[in-house]
């Protein structure tokens, strides 16, 4: 089965998570597929904490992968952070 699920890197106590498409049977920091985002828990000042490829994730979920619990929603913040930023440009 694929999964889309964070996978952990940066140093110690400043974690930064890529969230990548992967088979479910591999190691959390293994093999991957594809990374399509980035998740930065600890970002302050102008850096971005999410950086999601939102046509990618729907290309994977119609291909059948299943999200994680946390890329879900950090997914359902990305859309609506994305829907709000094209209101705002209209």
């Amino acid at each position: 089965m694929v999964k889309i699920r964070l996978t952990r890197g940066g140093a110690k106590k400043r974690p930064f998570y890529h969230i990548i498409v992967t088979d479910s049977r591999s190691a959390r920091d293994g093999r991957n597929i594809e990374r399509v985002g980035y998740y930065n828990p600890v970002a302050s000042g102008n850096d971005k904490r999410i950086e999601l490829s939102i046509e990618r994730v729907d290309y994977w979920v119609g291909q059948g992968a299943q999200l994680s619990d946390k890329v879900r929603s950090l997914y359902k913040e990305a859309v609506k952070a994305k829907a709000s930023a094209e209101a705002a440009a209209a």
